[in-house]
């Protein structure tokens, strides 16, 4: 009896042991550093979007022109194509800035998104096509690459001839082409790592986790953002660096509350709990802070006074103690408070020290 009662027990460990490690969010170390010198390149260019359907830059030829006008001119002047700026119009076309970020190993011929949106009045930029546009380091620096295609835009408004709808941003996937090296990066030659988000505990278990599957003293901590790799000087160079980063460990991850900017919902961090306090902002007081227990949410009108009734309005928000982020903004969502305002709620919250999360609005 006693001996099954062991293994029964033995088991039950295992059993929570494994539940425990389910539970834990671990990563791959390729997931959350970077090699040295593996940092990801940006490259711009000034381009123009054709092809709209009376949507573009509301140019007209002349004074008045502005860079539309005076773009298109000088790209039909490079087909021999001679047309007086007055006389142009540039309703179908659009200025554009034309952004992208591609790795430092992508070798020439390799292709990469794009991201374009509008430099000047156009309204909607769906159904265009970017002409070849070339890509730069910086401004003034030579080509490296081109970009051209059609755009892709969401379909959340698909009417463009809606003077309601502006759509001035898209991208065109593998719309990028290599044409020249970017950097001089050696991915055998990483003597470092370095972390997404820096962080002493998880650079001491990616250490940890190092040391323990490569050899003593194979990695170390340098500061919070950075780990120091001391690997052989031979061909397996390379192959023990991809073994390193295929290594798990589970990150410290330090609590982060995103918000929509547009609508104020709660993206994550929703069930981060907000301690007892008293925020005010535009038309809104946010108490929290009451009974103990369940948390819960009530709304109702300020007393009258300078901001009450006939001066403007005001409301009072109270949430009980304990409540989650989630619950709060329910709470001003009840009572129509805008998304900035409830953004700006959030940021004092944490910045009195009621809210330990990092708040960022997207």
């Amino acid at each position: 009896m006693k001996r099954i009662l062991e293994i029964f027990t033995t088991a039950l460990g295992c059993v929570v042991l494994l539940a425990f490690q389910a539970g834990a969010q671990s990563a791959r170390i390729r997931d959350i550093t970077i090699a040295d010198g593996s940092m990801p390149v940006r490259l711009l260019g000034y381009g123009i979007v054709v092809g709209l359907d009376g949507t573009g830059d509301r140019g007209v030829g002349g004074r008045q022109g502005g860079q539309t006008v005076q773009s298109v001119a000088n790209l039909l002047r490079r087909f021999d194509i001679q047309i007086p700026a007055e006389v142009l119009r540039t309703r179908n076309a659009a200025a554009v800035l034309v952004t992208a970020e591609v790795s430092p190993y992508l070798r020439p011929g390799g292709k990469f998104d794009i991201t374009i949106s509008s430099l000047g009045d156009a309204r909607s930029l769906r159904g265009g096509t970017l002409w070849m546009t070339p890509l730069v380091t910086d401004a003034g620096a030579a080509a490296v690459g081109t970009a051209q295609g059609s755009l892709v835009m969401s379909d959340g408004n698909i009417n463009s001839r809606d003077f309601n709808t502006v759509e001035t941003s898209g991208r065109i996937p593998s719309g990028g082409l290599l044409e020249g090296s970017v950097t001089t990066a050696s991915f055998a030659n990483s003597s470092r790592l370095l972390l997404k988000d820096p962080d002493i505990g998880t650079a001491t278990k990616i250490v940890a986790a190092i040391n323990q599957a490569i050899g003593a003293n194979t990695a170390k901590v340098e500061d919070p953002g950075s780990i120091e790799l001391t690997l052989p000087a031979t061909g397996e160079r390379a192959a023990t660096i991809v073994k390193i980063q295929d290594l798990k460990v589970t990150p410290d991850r330090a609590n982060r509350l995103v918000i929509d900017g547009r609508d104020g919902t709660v993206v994550a961090g929703g069930d981060i709990t907000v301690g007892e306090a008293v925020v005010s902002h535009g038309g809104v007081t946010l108490t929290i802070g009451g009974p103990a227990g369940a948390a819960t949410a009530s709304a109702s009108p300020a007393p009258p006074g300078p901001n009450g009734p006939g001066g403007g309005g005001s409301q009072a928000v109270r949430v009980a103690t304990g409540a989650s982020v989630q619950a709060v903004a329910s709470a001003l969502q009840a009572v129509q408070t805008s998304p900035s305002e409830i953004a700006a709620i959030f940021e004092s919250l944490r910045e009195i020290g009621a809210l330990s999360a990092e708040v960022t609005i997207r």
